[in-house]
């Protein structure tokens, strides 16, 4: 790591890990939706586990927390809209649940956090370190308020109290699992003994154009597996849908809300003052400081009477990341640094070296090299998007007010036709869908499938909501399962006769020339004479994707149980039928286990450890009371949509 990373880390972000809860908490902005447009308050409870609540604001932490995780780790790229797609809310909301889960569980088993555990833990934190001395309650303090939202020391403290009681209540019922020396040479062989392959690969789509169908095959293929096209109980419902986007289109916004909502979030249009600075630093490294301080004074005399200060950066600073570029740290804006170099940087002007300044990483004799202002798109240049974003909001608060008030008069189905007509409704009926498949009109609508299954013919919902807005339905017909006739599923049945015929015919094809492939002294000239192509890997080890084929557990464990030279017969792969040769291969030595067996066993062992708090977990859940507020849930998800 470099200085100038450590510099940005002090100051940007912490990060610990508890066994299996990770609190992480990094100084990021968190989109206006989250923190304003949301329709939910930070206080309001999302969910409970046994009386113990999970906040709107705990979620908006977490989603804010994984959002910029995910951006560092795979760049902006990475879009809020792409984690939805992922249904990144849902998994977040489970995280909040499992780990209120645990901490229930803890005090049940009786585990208890004492005062000394937890301040013990933070003074053992590296990010509140300095020289591996706790950086002082000041700091300390400091440190926590950089978060967003800040955080306080209560705040802080409560939550590693609590990842402290479920790493305890982790270990109390996992300390004991262990592995043999044996055991982890196998994996560790698994893992990383390697092979270089030659891949002859035949795949079925070459012989479909020999595949004949007729008529009587298919009527005995299908009289032998008519059970896989079995078509599913389904159902069909009657809909009244009060539409966001309809509501949206008889919408203005008048232009003081438009300002206000402007001047609310102005941050959120803004870029802020960036400088691109050049540093040399000295490090104490316990060094006697007053003699790095003269060191640095005469640098900083040698810079100001002219010497190039990438050179003498280049020479002389000890931040090992900046100092191949001649000290040059790119643009950074205010909270970035450590707040003692921020203060000298952001007062230069362009051209000015700083006097010597000290910081908490040594002397440091700064130059600045550029300032980029700060600028804030104007209202008119961001007036659409806003107008977008408040009538989507208003229409999502109408539509749900609407489906409220007209609810206590939907109980039949004459009563949802009437209603549909005076308020102007879509009113639809979709076609029979199953279990798991969308409805006509909504789309994928789990909320809406899980339910109809269960209701009466004529029974009414109450409002319900769903992507496109709320909705009332009714089942309006019904079809039991059955098995299709031919003519019904003919193309399918078509297909798969087609597909395995073909399959055949590659095995077939792959079978007569695998003897051939083994004894031939040149695995590649007889394959090529056969009209084959042969393809050749790196060395690989398993589970290695390989091109034509993918992954193969099969062809791993034919690979990797053959000798040098040998040739495998025909395997089945995903793409068809493969024949293989060894070309090369690198087996596992005793040094190669001997440093890597420690690191191994704890992952090992972790791994099994995690697999059975899980089920463990999962057990005791069981017996919970969990009541996640879906109303409240669909407010904040639905606005971040």
């Amino acid at each position: 790591m470099t200085m100038l990373d450590r510099m940005r880390r002090h100051k940007g972000w912490l990060k610990w890990s508890l066994a299996l809860v990770v609190l992480t908490f990094v100084v990021f902005y968190i989109p206006d939706f989250l923190t304003t447009s949301t329709g939910a308050a930070p206080g309001e409870v999302l969910a409970e586990v046994e009386n113990e609540s999970i906040t709107v604001g705990a979620f908006q932490r977490r989603y804010g927390a994984q959002l910029q995780a995910y951006r560092n780790a795979y760049g902006a790229g990475m879009s809020e809209d792409l984690l939805r797609q992922l249904g990144i809310e849902q998994q977040i909301l489970q995280q909040l649940i499992d780990e209120q889960s645990m901490v229930v569980e803890a005090a049940r088993q009786g585990v208890s956090v004492s005062d000394v555990e937890v301040r013990e833990r933070i003074l053992a934190m590296p990010a509140f370190q300095e020289n591996g001395v706790f950086i002082g309650e000041q700091r300390y303090r400091q440190v926590l308020s950089f978060q967003s939202p800040p955080m306080t020391t209560s705040e802080f403290e409560a939550q590693m109290r609590r990842a402290i009681a479920i790493e305890k209540l982790r270990n109390s019922l996992t300390a004991w699992m262990t592995l043999t020396d044996a055991e982890v040479a196998e994996e560790f062989r698994l893992r990383n003994e390697k092979v270089r392959l030659d891949v002859v690969a035949i795949t079925p789509d070459v012989f479909r154009p020999q595949v004949q169908v007729a008529d009587a095959d298919l009527a005995a293929y299908y009289e032998t597996h008519k059970e896989a096209y079995r078509v599913g109980e389904r159902r069909r419902i009657k809909y009244a849908l009060v539409d966001v986007d309809q509501v949206r289109e008889g919408l203005t916004v008048p232009d003081a809300e438009i300002a206000a909502f402007y001047e609310a979030n102005r941050a959120q249009y803004s870029t802020p003052e960036e400088i691109r600075a050049s540093h040399i630093l000295l490090s104490l490294d316990g060094a006697d400081a007053g003699a790095v301080r003269t060191r640095a004074a005469a640098l900083l005399a040698e810079a100001r009477s002219g010497a190039d200060f990438a050179a003498l950066a280049r020479e002389h600073s000890q931040d090992e990341g900046s100092a191949v570029q001649g000290g040059d740290l790119d643009y950074f804006g205010r909270g970035r640094m450590v707040p003692e170099f921020e203060q000298a940087a952001f007062a230069l002007e362009v051209g000015q070296i700083s006097d010597v300044v000290e910081s908490p990483f040594g002397f440091h004799i700064i130059k600045l090299t550029d300032r980029r202002p700060g600028t804030t798109q104007p209202l008119a240049d961001v007036r659409a998007e806003i107008v977008d974003q408040l009538r989507w909001q208003s229409a999502q608060q109408q539509a749900e007010q609407t489906a409220r008030a007209i609810e206590p008069s939907v109980r039949t189905v004459a009563d949802l036709e009437r209603v549909a007509g005076e308020r102007g409704l879509i009113l639809q009926e979709s076609e029979l869908f199953l279990r798991d498949e969308p409805i006509t009109g909504l789309g994928p609508a789990p909320e809406i499938t899980g339910r109809v299954f269960e209701m009466a013919e004529g029974e009414v919902s109450e409002a319900t909501r769903v992507a496109r807005g709320w909705v009332f339905y009714t089942r309006t017909g019904t079809s039991e399962p059955y098995v299709p006739a031919l003519d019904e599923v003919r193309d399918r049945v078509r297909e798969d006769v087609t597909r395995e015929r073909a399959e055949a015919l590659a095995r077939e094809r792959a079978t007569a020339i695998a003897a051939a492939l083994k004894s031939a002294p040149d695995f590649a000239a007889a394959a090529r004479r056969e009209g084959l192509a042969v393809s050749s890997t790196e060395l690989i080890t398993r589970g290695s994707a390989i091109t034509t084929i993918g992954t193969s557990p099969a062809l791993d464990a034919a690979a990797f149980a053959l000798p040098v030279g040998g040739v495998s017969g025909p395997i089945e792969v995903p793409s068809g039928t493969a024949v293989v040769r060894v070309a090369e291969r690198e087996d596992v030595t005793e040094a190669q286990l001997a440093d890597g067996r420690e690191p191994l066993r704890q992952e090992l062992i972790e791994a099994r450890r995690d697999r059975f708090f899980s089920a463990y977990m999962t057990k005791a859940k069981a017996s919970m009371r969990i009541a996640v507020r879906d109303e409240t849930m669909a407010r904040v998800v639905n606005t971040m949509r």
